[in-house]
């Protein structure tokens, strides 16, 4: 059973990581994308979890490292949601914009393009941790 839910983590973590890729790649509008990544964090919060019951109750597989590979993707997914928090105010920095208030009184050009810049910059952060999420629990999938 470890083997298969290590496996089923990685694989929707990789799917949602690859769907949100081509995405950001295309620079197109991903509103499924944010549904499908909740849930891809669902099922590693719930991998962790069940690693943490395997190693209460000793069953944790040889080697050592299985918790760490299972619980480490948490702290992914809690450190990208930081950095796809961040990501507004780091566009309006670096465009001089002192706010979002500040934001609405430009053009409306300059507003679609720092939009564009902000959901597109939140979009690949969540993207990579999805995908590092993935490459983890093929890790834990070799521990098992």
């Amino acid at each position: 059973m470890t083997l298969a839910l290590a496996l089923l983590t990685a694989a929707v973590n990789a799917v949602v990581g690859l769907y949100g890729a081509l995405r950001w790649y295309r620079v197109e509008q991903a509103p499924r994308f944010w549904p499908a990544l909740r849930g891809a964090q669902a099922v590693a919060v719930l991998f962790a979890l069940y690693g943490t019951v395997l190693v209460i109750l000793g069953e944790e597989p040889e080697g050592g490292l299985f918790l760490l590979y299972a619980a480490l993707p948490v702290a992914i997914n809690v450190v990208a949601e930081q950095l796809r928090i961040a990501s507004a105010e780091t566009v309006l920095d670096a465009r001089g914009i002192e706010s979002a208030a500040a934001l609405g009184e430009r053009p409306e050009a300059e507003q679609r393009s720092v939009v564009t810049q902000i959901l597109r910059r939140e979009l690949g952060v969540m993207v990579s941790a999805a995908l590092v999420v993935a490459f983890l629990a093929l890790r834990a999938a070799g521990t098992a």
